[in-house]
């Protein structure tokens, strides 16, 4: 059982990752072309489609881990996915007010980029048993400088939402209702933005630790 479950492990990690690779690669073509012909304001809409599936798709991966398909600890992945589901979904696609700022292309660059740098090492690695120096260099070193671009686009953009997500009580529950409780979507949003204030070094700091381990490996392994 093992043994044929190890290939089937192996061909379905490496379908998903080049799958989702290939979304990624639209979201950044998209964003570029955009851009440089139309202007930030029309980045979102361009990337829409293919910015939606790439990073839901990317649930899987705590499902992976749940499993034990991955060794990556849930602990890294929930909180990474988590904060990216709530964007996508519970800010730009919830309140197209925020579509056009400026930061929903940074936001997308530093996304895409990061993604299709990871998805690339990864499919590598299930595919062929390892990926080049090169792109195990790009996979450990890039975040120094995309995930600060990255976290700080994250969080203007749900900073920008705020006004938004109080005028509009999207999401909210108010009492009385049939469960006696209630719940408003501005507060939850506030939250999320403090959690940003400890988690983010934090993470940034369990990615150098990361990196210092992948890159001091030897060559051969």
């Amino acid at each position: 059982m093992a043994t044929l479950f190890s290939p089937l492990r192996r061909l379905y990690l490496t379908l998903y990752n080049f799958t989702v690779l290939f979304g990624w690669l639209q979201v950044l073509y998209l964003v570029l072309k955009t851009l440089k012909e139309l202007g930030h304001e029309h980045v979102y809409t361009a990337a829409e489609k293919p910015l939606l599936y790439a990073q839901t798709a990317a649930a899987l991966e705590i499902l992976h881990g749940l499993v034990g398909l991955v060794r990556s600890p849930i602990t890294a992945t929930l909180p990474q996915i988590g904060s990216r589901l709530f964007l996508v979904w519970g800010i730009l696609w919830s309140f197209p007010e925020t579509r056009t700022h400026l930061l929903v292309s940074s936001l997308l660059i530093s996304w895409s980029i990061t993604e299709i740098i990871r998805y690339s090492f990864f499919g590598f690695k299930e595919a062929f048993g390892s990926a080049p120096s090169w792109l195990l260099w790009l996979r450990y070193s890039t975040f120094l400088i995309l995930y600060p671009t990255g976290i700080s686009s994250e969080v203007g953009l749900i900073y920008i939402a705020l006004p938004f997500i109080k005028a509009s009580e999207k999401y909210c529950i108010r009492m009385p209702n049939t469960w006696n409780s209630s719940f408003d979507y501005f507060y939850a949003a506030i939250l999320v933005l403090g959690i940003y204030v400890p988690g983010s070094p934090h993470m940034y700091k369990y990615m150098l630790v990361q990196r210092k381990k992948a890159l001091s490996k030897p060559k051969s392994e």
